[in-house]
């Protein structure tokens, strides 16, 4: 699952779900690239976005996306 939130922790859309499936051979690391676009993102004011990456229910990273006017 991806949610994007704002600073106050408020969701900026909803969550987005998904299954991704990686195969590695035997003890070796395996790597899965993942791409998505996202429509419809308005955000109208400068902002600190964070886009945070969950996997099997658990926090795993997040991204910042600063939003600066143009």
């Amino acid at each position: 699952m991806i949610e994007i939130r704002d600073l106050d922790g408020t969701m900026v859309l909803e969550p987005i779900n998904g299954n991704l499936e990686v195969k590695g051979v035997g003890n070796a690391t395996a790597v899965s690239h993942l791409v998505f676009s996202i429509g419809n993102l308005h955000i109208k004011d400068p902002a600190l976005i964070n886009i945070i990456l969950y996997i099997d229910d658990k926090e795993i990273d997040s991204l910042p996306l600063y939003v600066r006017k143009g």
